[in-house]
């Protein structure tokens, strides 16, 4: 089992910067990839980015490409998001998840095994 919590979402207006970070306990951080995945009211839950298991690879939807920044600090359990230029359509709850079934980003969400509960982000315009 991997627990993972969600912390440092809150409201923000256009243009400003939030960064989520997830801690991760149980099994060892390191055999997973990990991925950031969000969820708006009446939409799916979406990829927003992953990356490797030694934090070298990543992966971005293209909405959140040059604005958001996924990486992982293996000694300390954490995976992170940092996210700038943020807008209205990034409010969302936004989710981690760890999946270990691959070595390299996982953008597909069926493939992740374990989640924690979220942290919502709201942007107001």
């Amino acid at each position: 089992q991997v627990q993972l919590v969600e912390s440092g979402g809150g409201l923000v207006q256009a243009g400003g910067s939030l960064r989520l970070s997830c801690a991760a306990s149980g099994r060892t951080f390191s055999n997973y990839a990990m991925g950031w995945f969000r969820q708006a009211p009446g939409k799916d839950r979406e990829i927003v980015a992953s990356v490797s298991r030694g934090g070298g690879t990543t992966f971005y939807r293209n909405s959140v490409k040059g604005r958001f920044t996924i990486s992982r600090d293996n000694a300390k359990n954490t995976l992170y998001l940092q996210m700038n230029s943020l807008n209205a359509e990034d409010t969302a709850v936004y989710y981690c998840a760890a999946t270990p079934h691959s070595a390299g980003p996982v953008a597909t969400r069926i493939l992740y095994r374990y989640w924690g509960q979220g942290t919502q982000v709201t942007v107001s315009s």
